[in-house]
């Protein structure tokens, strides 16, 4: 199949983007990186009257660092993020989740604000972004917004963006002390979305009890979610206390439901939940473990 027809823009800044957005509504899309909007278009899945194509804005491509944390445009492709050096030493989590999306292909073309503001419940970086309380920022022909990570993701891809807003960029925390990271999936095929993936970050005082530690879950709802109630409970406790298995099992129940399809059943991606869980648990325990 092809796409419907569509008016194709190609605004060489931001205000001239969000001006369009703003003429146009609801009937007009953003064009990033196209590995999920180009396919949905030629499948007809979606349509739109106007696609406004992101590629010749050159402000929206970088990744700048602050002594507290990393700033990645919206439009920077997952093959940037990938070989950033600042990236892999400030913020790992992030690295780490890069090799897993897709295939070299789409890290290739696809974005990381595309990824974000498409908003998958299967996809990575969107759960690096909660887990690690990023924030996103915005612009609209209001002015500059940050959104939270915790109130952007909203529904099955749908955000808490305006139809006018553009994603400029996302800014995530950098972690200090003995910390640890690590995301694990299992997926069908290599390349394929995750039917249940974990997202952990943690870090250890100097007595190895857990000061902070943070768990997101993604695969199994209709948006990523973080383990918080889980989260709460283990912080303060002697890690040598925490059995990965029980706390995978622990923050995977703590979902008030989990969604089943042709690829598994509910039950199924729970237990696959949890058993991801408490790997990237245990990873991420022995990093900081090693600091």
């Amino acid at each position: 199949m092809k796409p419907a027809v569509f008016e194709y823009h190609a605004p060489a800044t931001t205000d001239e983007t969000v001006a369009l957005l703003a003429e146009f509504g609801d009937e007009a899309k953003l064009l990033a990186g196209g590995q999920s909007l180009v396919p949905m278009l030629a499948l007809r899945l979606a349509a739109f009257e106007h696609l406004i194509d992101l590629r010749g804005l050159d402000e929206l491509r970088g990744i700048e660092s602050t002594p507290d944390a990393v700033r990645v445009a919206a439009t920077t492709t997952h093959a940037a993020v990938g070989r950033s050096a600042e990236i892999r030493r400030r913020v790992p989590l992030l690295n780490r989740a890069t090799p897993l999306i897709g295939h070299f292909q789409i890290r290739n073309r696809g974005t990381l604000g595309g990824a974000v503001a498409h908003a998958d419940a299967a996809a990575e970086y969107p759960t690096v972004a909660l887990t690690l309380d990023a924030e996103i920022e915005t612009l609209s022909p209001r002015g500059r917004r940050v959104i939270p990570a915790a109130e952007f993701f909203t529904g099955m891809w749908t955000t808490a963006m305006e139809p006018d807003e553009l994603l400029t960029g996302v800014v995530f925390p950098v972690w200090r002390g003995r910390c640890g990271f690590a995301i694990e999936e299992f997926a069908r095929r290599s390349g394929d979305f995750a039917m249940a993936g974990a997202a952990v970050a943690v870090r250890l005082d100097a007595d190895s009890r857990i000061e902070r530690c943070a768990i997101g879950l993604f695969g199994l709802a209709p948006t990523p979610v973080r383990a918080s109630g889980i989260e709460a409970e283990v912080t303060g406790r002697a890690v040598a206390e925490v059995d990965p298995a029980e706390l995978g099992r622990s923050a995977t129940a703590a979902l008030s439901s989990v969604t089943g399809d042709v690829h598994g059943s509910a039950a199924y991606r729970r237990r696959l939940g949890a058993t991801m869980v408490a790997r990237a648990w245990r990873r991420a325990v022995e990093e900081a473990g090693d600091d």
